[in-house]
């Protein structure tokens, strides 16, 4: 079996006459954290609905696990192993973080017992253990974000798609959520994120993929990426400075 959790092999989408995606190649190893970057607009988010089942594709293959997932709908991807979080966060407002991440625990079980277990052992792992009674709507915007993260991982994920999980947040904000997130990885969760704080994904990433207009103009390294003069005139500016 291939050591690659996920495979995007010629990945295309159309929109009427608009090709958000274009050719893409990617793969990402289980236990890898994997960043994709890229201006607004270049087709980040488009991907991420790709792969998590909210559009099926004009062309090309996605593969999970080494099965062809294409056109498989969220819920039943969910099920497979593969869970993301959403930019905007909407957690149950007027509901508890018990609640909220009681929900995504109920995917594989209809025990009431088994699902508060899964989701008190989520909110240890996130930090939310202290939280658990407080009402979603209340929580700050870094606890929402964590909260996100904990609806999606109560599912028990293989893979999970991180989107701007750290946009809004304070610097001291940020250096928790990177070490939440390498956390998740060491207990053996693949990690595939979109984000724009660039010291975030230097901290974080085993590689970077960089589309701009929908395609890939550069994978590899945060180092190697962040010296490509492609990705300067693209995203980061001529003077940015990887250190």
């Amino acid at each position: 079996m291939s050591a690659n959790i996920l495979e995007i092999t010629a990945l295309t989408k159309h929109f009427g006459g608009l090709t958000a995606v274009s050719a893409l190649d990617l793969h990402i190893a289980k236990g890898e954290i994997m960043a994709l970057i890229g201006p607004n607009g270049a087709g980040k988010s488009t991907v991420f609905n790709l792969v998590a089942g909210v559009y099926p594709p004009s062309d090309g293959v996605i593969r999970f696990k080494g099965e062809v997932i294409n056109g498989r709908k969220p819920w039943n991807l969910c099920k497979l192993g593969l869970a993301r979080t959403f930019q905007i966060v909407k957690p149950f407002a007027s509901k508890t973080v018990l609640y909220n991440v009681m929900v995504g625990a109920f995917l594989h079980t209809n025990s009431t017992v088994k699902a508060r277990e899964r989701a008190e052992e989520v909110m240890a792992v996130l930090g939310l253990d202290g939280l658990r009674d407080r009402l979603a709507g209340s929580l700050t915007i870094a606890d929402r974000k964590r909260l996100e993260i904990g609806k999606a991982l109560a599912t028990g994920p293989e893979l999970l798609l991180l989107d701007e999980v750290m946009a809004g947040l304070r610097p001291t904000e940020v250096d928790d959520m990177i070490t939440v997130i390498k956390g998740l990885r060491d207990r053996g969760v693949t990690v595939f994120v979109i984000e724009h704080i660039m010291r975030a994904v230097m901290a974080l990433s085993d590689r970077v993929a960089v589309i701009h207009f929908g395609q890939k103009i550069a994978e590899g390294t945060p180092e190697a990426v962040t010296k490509d003069e492609n990705v300067i005139k693209a995203y980061l500016g001529g003077d940015y400075d990887a250190a």
